[in-house]
């Protein structure tokens, strides 16, 4: 029993020599990093014209004033469905309209007003200028938000490659730290991102169509056409990464 005993504490301690020297050389070692920031600064070209067509009526019958406007909307959806445009419905409203009685003092019903707005937007202008003139002057039909963007489509390549070159800024940097120790940057351990854009939706004009005044097609043109100059959507990328140094 007793050189059983010994024998088992033998290896035990044979073990924890054993685990002792693996485990010094399985160590790692220090690694010496460098963390730095890279930038990417780029424009991309707003290639999308948009606009957002809003029918608007009013009626003492909640069940009328529906009814008229989904008819003015299936209207100019049919139209639109022969443009070369892309559009969905971003509104559908119906709620009782009052209006304040100053000499009465007191707020009255004028009906029940239906909303609905249609949004609209094609990649060149002149479609949507064909648009806006189709529908000027018409009863109930307003517009809201004439403007120009960059496309999603276009964005994503130019956001890609731009962030491509924040990393390979942030380790001309870090290769330019480390050579001062006569070393360079080695993989990177890390790294985090933030993007931001500036400009992305440019606003032309506003409240285009009016139910209220008829608008001459040239009008139109004079709001849209020719000599308009746009800016470029400004990008920027900016990324934190860590280096190893070798």
């Amino acid at each position: 029993m007793k050189k059983s005993f010994v024998w088992v504490g033998s290896v035990i301690g044979t073990g924890a020599v054993l685990a002792l020297v693996f485990g010094w050389l399985e160590q790692p070692r220090d690694v010496r990093t460098v963390s730095v920031s890279g930038e990417c600064l780029t424009t991309a070209p707003k290639d999308r014209t948009a606009i957002t067509l809003r029918v608007t009526t009013l009626d003492t019958s909640a069940a009328v004033s529906m009814k008229q406007a989904t008819a003015k909307v299936a209207e100019i959806t049919e139209y639109l469905k022969k443009q070369d445009v892309q559009m969905q419905t971003t509104d559908f409203n119906s709620y009782e309209k009052t209006e304040w009685n100053r000499e009465l003092q007191k707020s009255e019903t004028l009906g029940i007003e239906t909303s609905i707005a249609v949004e609209v937007s094609a990649d060149n202008i002149d479609t949507i200028e064909k648009i806006l003139t189709q529908f000027a002057g018409q009863k109930n039909v307003y517009s809201e938000n004439l403007r120009m963007y960059t496309s999603s489509e276009t964005m994503k390549p130019i956001m890609e490659k731009c962030l491509g070159t924040a990393v390979e800024n942030a380790r001309t940097r870090a290769d330019a730290l480390a050579a001062g120790d006569r070393r360079h940057a080695g993989k990177m351990l890390a790294v985090s991102y933030d993007t931001n854009t500036r400009g992305l939706y440019q606003p032309l004009a506003s409240n285009f169509l009016r139910a209220s005044a008829k608008m001459e097609t040239a009008d139109a043109g004079a709001y849209v056409g020719g000599g308009l100059v746009t800016k470029d959507t400004e990008v920027s990328v900016t990324v934190t990464a860590t280096f190893e140094i070798r």
